[in-house]
């Protein structure tokens, strides 16, 4: 057999065999497409038999797709609480689960619909009841921790992802933990390993993850540098920061300073830009993802995977993380409130039938800390 003969054999296999698997990715992405379903396409026979009010939403979309409805008040399971929520808090995690962005996540959340129909994260209230093999809490007992569904007047929630919440805190300050004051413990500490005396720069310093960056970051003995717009700098250096650069007057990537560790809480900027102010060893940490109509697709994928290669070849490590919400560290960030060290910074408050408003405007860009959402006695 001729070598030109062989390798217009290899050709067709070559394009018959990505035909197939063609057809076969078409036929079984419409299957999936199709049989994506969730709740709202088989209600319930009648009302809910104990109601309480919850956010739901049956398909993708703006925060008009958002619904205060009656639903069914869920019950505490074995090794689970039930929650009376008296406060939550908005997360950017609420609006890409809501619009189903950047696409590639609905691989888990639901092609064609949500999967799940509540949403919300962060909460705090009072233990309504309890479940037959908890035994570190009580009916009574002020707690606050994470849950899908948060958006509601009660949730049931595992014990253990759950901490007490201290007599001083207000529901509101604790709601405002979970995940953005996680993020931000756990992207200094553990994934920056920021040391006492090292050069930390917070580009975003003004948002959720930001203003507890910036007072953390000083707990851990840091010279910090944070990076907002022009009517946040005086917010952002009363809460501890060293040193305050206004975006829009000033591009941070071409000062001479060289920051030991580089948090990205926007996503905004080139990874050249911030390697120019990296120092030779420095550190680079990826947490946000830019905002709603920011890379639909894949959102902050590509370059996440731009950081990890490069980081194969400079001496610089460059990378992202994700926060593991936890109950021991849920309980530092409530001592450091408690100790006066960490204040939470609250921006606008919405009640539970605001949830739309509240979601429209963290998706702006322009929230100065936190957004409660505040759910009556």
């Amino acid at each position: 057999m001729g070598l030109k003969r062989a390798l217009g054999i290899f050709r067709r296999i070559v394009l018959w065999g990505g035909g197939v698997l063609l057809i076969g990715v078409v036929v079984f992405g419409s299957i999936a497409w199709f049989r994506s379903t969730n709740a709202c396409d088989k209600p319930p026979a009648g009302p809910p038999r104990d109601p309480m009010n919850a956010i739901t939403y049956c398909d993708y979309g703006t925060s008009e797709v958002l619904r205060l409805e009656p639903v069914e008040k869920p019950v505490a399971a074995d090794d689970q609480v039930l929650v009376r929520v008296r406060a939550a808090s908005v997360n950017p995690l609420d609006w890409h689960y809501m619009r189903g962005t950047p696409y590639f996540m609905r691989l888990d959340a639901g092609l064609r619909k949500p999967a799940v129909t509540r949403l919300g994260v962060d909460f705090a209230g009072t233990v309504e009841a309890v479940g037959r093999s908890v035994t570190t809490l009580k009916p009574g007992d002020e707690v606050f921790g994470t849950r899908n569904g948060a958006f509601a007047e009660y949730v049931a929630v595992r014990a253990e992802r759950v901490a007490t919440k201290p007599a001083a805190m207000t529901f509101e300050q604790a709601a405002s933990i979970p995940v953005a004051a996680v993020t931000a413990l756990q992207a200094v500490r553990d994934k920056g390993h920021l040391q006492s005396g090292e050069k930390l720069l917070i580009n975003g310093a003004s948002g959720g993850v930001g203003t507890f960056m910036v007072q953390i970051a000083k707990t851990l003995g840091a010279q910090v540098t944070g990076v907002c717009s022009t009517r946040n700098l005086e917010m952002v250096r009363s809460l501890g920061a060293d040193h305050v650069i206004d975006y829009t007057q000033e591009d941070f990537s071409k000062r001479d300073e060289r920051y030991d560790l580089i948090v990205d809480n926007v996503g905004n900027r080139s990874l050249s830009d911030f390697r120019r102010v990296l120092a030779p060893k420095g550190r680079y940490v990826l947490v946000g993802g830019g905002g709603p109509n920011d890379g639909r697709v894949i959102g902050p994928l590509g370059k996440v995977l731009y950081a990890l290669v490069l980081s194969w070849f400079v001496p610089q490590q460059m990378g992202m993380m994700l926060a593991d919400t936890n109950k021991e560290d849920l309980g530092i960030l409530a001592g450091l409130i408690e100790s006066g060290k960490v204040t939470p910074v609250i921006d606008r408050r919405y009640p539970l039938s605001e949830v739309p408003e509240a979601i429209t405007y963290l998706e702006t860009g322009r929230a100065r800390g936190k957004v409660i959402i505040t759910i009556d006695e």
